[in-house]
């Protein structure tokens, strides 16, 4: 492994494209690794069980650290490259992960998470970023679409790792996941080794022969000269060019030319992804089914783990056909359909139930409406299929491929970080919105969700099928607030294109050296 990657890994584009993942997979493993323990008794016992807000807080330390997280891969991404974070992501995780494992006090506890979130953090912006500048401009969608379904299988392992655990007597019921959940870091760090870095970042360093050899390993079956790699490897290089010359790179630069639009699309697709509701149903579901009149605590996590298994089945598609779906009708159409059965689990709410008593603490509750109760449990499973097919992987795929090289490894992270930002408010204000507002809790998030589908479709322009340097073209044509008038073909290249602007571009240069 002479290359510092294996060029067997690197050849084929489905592994290479898809194994950084895992550091999706952390996410996942985090979210059920709290909705699991919420009625567990050793849990609430041991952390002197927590009333809504406290719960919120604990809940919330990690998006909290993940925020932070996020942001600090503007510069890890430029500085150390995308492989080096990813590794790093992963050390960070099992750091966090024995500390969860070992807290005996909710401070402990809360500490554990902020690490781990900073773990998730990095993560969650460098792997789409990573994905999105090594793959083909053909699977590209595909493949950073794969991020959103390893946080859903983190999601399901996890969930019935925690369910499995439910049996045990006593503090290993939770503290055997938490500890489990640092083996994928694990796995991540040592396969990482084996893979390539970043050929955009390389090329970025001066690095171009060591960007070609990977380029021609991943694109070209170790071919320099196939016409894909060539391609790639010419816009690549114009791209550096161009941006070097425009100056030395800094946060102003996100507000130059047509960056601010971007940077403002890719952040409030990640705002309204949370505001859509989706991980309050996933960190929350159990408190969604006890007020649906579904009662026992192991009945209410079989509901969850089917709903789980949903979420991972319905995103298949999405991964299969976004390369040909497109990124607008995933958005608005699905925005809608979440937007809809939101405000179905409001209304059956709202007409059935009444405010009760469960564990002592305020519920808005149905009691003794059956058909009620399973409408809101079926209606729940559809919303989870609405965003898993459309809004989960268009959230993580987008961002990752609007903005320049130049820009790339900031303007994600922004956007990631404007993710997590609103991930930690809601996750510590929905167990009080809960326990203080019920039902009406739907009705916002459904508001939320009518209000994303009318700004996805006077905003954002379609990027399927192009190439990173391509869809700089997108974004200089305009329309702003007409993305439908952009031409299906504004951007398309072929080789000979290229070269015939280089050869423009270097004459241009001639003449005015003279």
């Amino acid at each position: 492994m002479g290359k510092g990657y294996n060029a067997a890994i690197a050849a084929n584009p489905y592994i290479v494209g898809s194994f950084a993942c895992i550091g999706g997979g952390l996410f996942g493993l985090d979210i059920s690794s709290m909705s699991g323990v919420l009625t567990n008794p050793y849990y609430l016992r041991q952390f002197h069980t927590p009333g809504s807000s406290a719960q919120g807080a604990i809940v919330a330390a990690m998006p909290a650290g993940s925020f932070v997280g996020a942001l600090a891969v503007t510069q890890l991404a430029d500085r150390l490259g995308r492989k080096r974070t990813i590794l790093l992501s992963s050390l960070i995780w099992v750091i966090g992960s024995i500390l969860q494992c070992a807290s005996v006090n909710r401070g402990m506890l809360v500490v554990g998470r902020i690490v781990s979130g900073l773990s998730i953090g990095i993560a969650s912006a460098i792997v789409p970023i990573y994905q999105s500048e090594i793959t083909a401009p053909a699977i590209r969608g595909r493949m950073v679409s794969l991020q959103q379904w390893s946080i859903t299988w983190g999601i399901l392992i996890q969930y019935f790792i925690q369910f499995g655990s439910s049996y045990i007597d006593g503090v290993a019921s939770f503290r055997l996941p938490w500890g489990l959940q640092m083996i994928p870091a694990i796995v991540l760090f040592i396969g990482m080794l084996f893979f390539p870095e970043s050929p955009r970042w390389l090329m970025d360093r001066e690095r171009d022969e060591e960007a070609l050899e990977i380029l021609a390993d991943v694109h070209g079956h170790g071919d320099k000269n196939h016409e894909l790699v060539q391609l790639e490897f010419e816009e690549i290089k114009q791209q550096v060019i161009f941006e070097k010359s425009e100056g030395a790179k800094s946060y102003f630069d996100l507000l130059k030319g047509n960056i601010p639009r971007r940077v403002f699309l890719g952040s409030s697709l990640q705002m309204w992804s949370q505001l859509s509701g989706m991980n309050v149903m996933m960190y929350y579901i159990v408190y969604v089914f006890q007020g649906s009149g579904l009662t026992g605590t192991r009945a209410g996590l079989i509901a969850a783990s089917v709903q789980y298994v949903l979420n991972v089945v319905a995103t298949i598609p999405a991964i299969i056909y976004i390369d040909k779906w497109g990124r607008r009708p995933m958005m608005v159409l699905g925005s809608l359909f979440m937007g809809t059965f939101l405000f179905l689990v409001g209304g059956l709410q709202a007409r059935y139930g009444h405010w009760g008593s469960v564990n002592d603490a305020p519920v808005w509750v149905i009691d003794g409406h059956a058909a009620a109760t399973k409408g809101i449990i079926v209606c729940s499973y559809l919303f989870v299929c609405s965003f898993a097919v459309t809004m989960g992987p268009v959230s993580w795929t987008y961002p990752a491929e609007i903005y320049s090289l130049k820009t790339r490894g900031k303007a994600v992270s922004i956007a990631t970080a404007t993710n997590w930002i609103f991930n930690f408010a809601l996750a510590w204000a929905t167990p009080p919105g809960f326990a203080n507002i019920a039902w009406k809790t739907y009705f916002i998030f459904g508001t939320f969700n009518f209000a994303a589908s009318i700004h996805f479709f006077f905003m954002f322009p379609e990027t399927v099928g192009r190439t990173l340097e391509e869809i700089e073209d997108i974004f200089t044509e305009g329309h702003a607030f007409a993305p439908w008038r952009i031409g299906k073909h504004t951007g398309k290249k072929t080789l000979a294109d290229v070269i015939g602007q280089s050869k423009e571009h270097n004459s241009i240069d001639e003449k005015e050296h003279v």
